[in-house]
């Protein structure tokens, strides 16, 4: 590839992938709100621009061959701070895409399009959307823009709805895990596969306890290789006893499912923030 962008390079997640995705084109152009993100690997340029605003995206992917779309507002939050950054700016994203030539956008998707999916369901990639907060609604309305965009005009997108990419601090997470190698393993996948028209693949690692089905996904030739039971023993001796009653312990989506909606879910989840430094 010629161009390639990254938004949300400025975030925990875009840290991890700004390196490895500096190697698959010529030119890397990271973009966040962020006045910049430290210092530039070879063949990266940081350019700053608010999802929000048409003019600025569109110019943003001029001449690019694929987008790497990770800006958003990561958390749960009023409808009217969500719409902004998580739904127009993804409307933004596409149409931009569509009007540049753009061949694939790879999209951080979340659990949280399904879930209030109980726990117990191993869903699989073809799951109907149940999303527990505003912010899970928003990535129910990407994944169905990508469809549109995939059936209207031809633009491929795969959406990854990753599951818990932090340090495992919590039971839940045994399962939900999503490594940084594994996170970089499965962008990567999704960029380099030949065609994928639209996909829908789940982000965790290859956990004993994992609670999705993956197998819809496996075009990609993504073959996750950490696993969380190394943290199992640690973590449950640890931790409080398991509570039926709890949303939080219930569902697919974890505190999520038990918030109020526009408040934080990540509150309760303790995640370090431990992105990468240049």
């Amino acid at each position: 590839m010629k161009k390639l962008v990254l938004t949300g390079a400025a975030g925990r997640l875009g840290s991890y992938l700004r390196e490895p995705l500096s190697k698959l084109a010529d030119e890397l152009v990271s973009s966040d709100i962020a006045d910049d993100i430290g210092a530039l690997y070879p063949g990266e340029s940081y350019v700053r621009a608010d999802l929000a605003d048409f003019d600025a995206i569109n110019a943003l992917l001029d001449g690019a061959d694929m987008v790497v779309h990770f800006g958003a507002v990561p958390d749960e939050a009023p409808f009217e701070t969500i719409l902004g950054p998580n739904i127009v700016g993804a409307y933004n994203i596409w149409e931009s895409a569509h009007r540049q030539g753009v061949r694939r956008v790879v999209y951080a998707s979340s659990i949280h399009a399904v879930g209030m999916h109980p726990k117990q369901d191993f869903i699989g990639t073809d799951a109907p959307h149940r999303p527990d907060t505003f912010y899970g609604l928003a990535k129910c309305f990407t994944e169905d823009l990508g469809r549109m965009y995939w059936d209207k005009n031809g633009l491929e997108s795969v959406h990854l709805r990753i599951l818990s990419c932090a340090q495992v601090t919590s039971p839940r997470a045994l399962g939900s895990w999503l490594s940084y190698d594994d996170l970089i393993q499965l962008v990567t996948r999704a960029i380099d596969t030949p065609t994928t028209g639209f996909t829908v693949a789940y982000g965790v690692s290859n956990n004993d306890r994992a609670p999705v089905d993956n197998s819809g996904a496996r075009h990609l030739g993504y073959r996750p290789r950490d696993n969380a039971e190394q943290f199992a023993a640690e973590i449950l001796a640890n931790a409080d006893p398991g509570d039926p009653a709890d949303p939080a312990q219930m569902y697919h989506g974890g505190p999520f499912a038990s918030v109020e909606l526009g408040q934080s879910g990540q509150a309760t989840m303790k995640i370090v923030d431990d992105r990468k430094k240049t």
